[in-house]
């Protein structure tokens, strides 16, 4: 496969810019909205692994916050280590120039999470409420390379479990839904089933209507919308298919929303992070930069 990478995206930017930043911001907008309702005063920035803001410069405004405690969550739902083992990289490589480091804590992945799960099943569910149900469900995942699983990465086989996961929320049986593997490059062997392919072999075979979700992202983005929404629609619609119907991903649902923030509270579980009574935030705050202009005045440094 390949794009105009430029063309790509023209045909799916937002007057507010890439939707991936734009959904990653409400997202994290939005979760902290929700765990201060919930009593929990934590503050909650968002970083992209490859754009701005960098996870560099946010570590370093969160340094200048204070900050003494750090829980690092990808938004990748399965492990790989080209994805979230480049985000803990990164984090590491920022991390490594500091004298006073924060006490860390990093989620691996949430590929069997039951929120995670649920939130998908409720998308397809209100997609067939709202358009009615394809003959067949795909779920179309990232690709990488066959090699990566041969190497004993596990992002293949949580791929699939999420897959079986969500067949099982849905209630629905193997023959129901296919798991297959986008975005491939090059011409090495990819994971497979591929999933422009099966689409193709679908609609060769008669089926004339499909669902498409894509469980590995849960923002909308160049690969869901351009590669999916429009190159694999018109792949499908040419081969002889008749309804392509693309679920969104979970973006600011709800359901997700709440998920996320049931995974984070259980990870920070042991962390002083209850919302404090005004009278003792506002101590709480004074004690805190009393410290810093004492430690300015001895000289300290980062």
């Amino acid at each position: 496969m390949r794009w105009d990478v430029s063309t790509a995206l023209s045909a799916i930017w937002t007057p507010d810019g890439s939707p991936l930043q734009v959904h990653t911001r409400r997202q994290a907008t939005l979760l902290r909205g929700l765990l201060g309702e919930q009593g929990v005063d934590v503050t909650v920035a968002y970083a992209m692994r490859y754009g701005n803001p960098s996870v560099a410069k946010v570590l370093q405004e969160l340094r200048d916050q204070n900050l003494s405690r750090l829980l690092v969550l990808p938004l990748y739902p399965q492990y790989s280590a080209s994805t979230t083992g480049s985000v803990f990289d990164a984090v590491s490589a920022e991390l490594s120039a500091w004298r006073n480091l924060p006490e860390l804590r990093l989620v691996r992945s949430f590929h069997r999470d039951p929120g995670y799960v649920r939130a998908l099943a409720d998308a397809i569910r209100r997609h067939w409420a709202n358009a009615g149900r394809g003959q067949k469900l795909v779920m179309s995942f990232h690709g990488l390379p066959r090699r990566t699983l041969l190497l004993g990465d596990p992002y293949h086989c949580e791929c699939l479990a999420t897959a079986r996961l969500l067949a099982a929320e849905l209630d629905i049986g193997p023959d129901d839904y296919l798991a297959t593997f986008q975005s491939r490059f090059g011409r090495a062997r990819w994971l497979e089933p591929y999933t422009l392919p099966t689409l193709l072999d679908l609609a060769r075979q008669g089926v004339h209507s499909v669902d498409v979700v894509c469980p590995g992202f849960v923002s909308d983005c160049l690969e869901t919308l351009e590669e999916i929404n429009i190159e694999a629609r018109e792949g499908f619609i040419s081969a002889g298919g008749t309804d392509f119907r693309y679920i969104d991903c979970l973006n600011e649902a709800p359901g997700w929303i709440g998920a996320l923030a049931d995974l984070c509270q259980r990870q920070m579980g042991g962390w002083p992070v209850a919302k404090l009574p005004d009278e003792l935030q506002h101590r709480r705050t004074a004690a805190l930069a009393e410290r810093d202009a004492m430690a300015k005045a001895r000289g300290a440094t980062a």
